[in-house]
């Protein structure tokens, strides 16, 4: 009977242990691509990645039409990067621009803004056919 009353208390500590689900808390930040003058328009599709600093995290997505991208990720300090190739063939003479950009120490917070602008570096090279 005596261990009957143990077995039954853990089993009950367990259950009520269990059902308490924690949501974690999760913010929206938003990554704008800044695409140096005489270059080109922001396009959609160009990649960024994020990783979570300290985490094992990383988080990849493509940029909208307005060269943005939105992350839903838990509080936390963040770095991110966008690496892209592009051909302009608007006009006669086509060219290939390569871009790059980092940002490091984005912190996310529910209290903050959470927005980060990478600035871009770009080459470009004519291609010739």
């Amino acid at each position: 009977m005596r261990l009957a009353s143990i077995v039954s208390i853990v089993c009950l500590v367990c259950l009520m242990a269990c059902s308490y689900a924690e949501e974690p808390t999760t913010c929206t930040l938003s990554v704008q691509l800044v695409y140096p003058e005489n270059t080109i328009d922001p396009y959609a599709g160009a990649p960024v990645e994020l990783r979570g600093l300290g985490k094992t995290a990383i988080f990849t997505d493509s940029t909208d039409a307005k060269g943005c991208v939105t992350f839903v990720v838990t509080p936390g300090i963040y770095e991110a990067s966008s690496s892209a190739q592009f051909i302009d063939s608007t006009t006669n003479i086509w060219w290939r621009y390569n871009f790059n950009g980092v940002k490091s120490m984005i912190i996310v917070d529910p209290d903050s803004t959470n927005l980060a602008s990478i600035v871009l570096k770009s080459s470009r090279k004519r291609i010739v056919h």
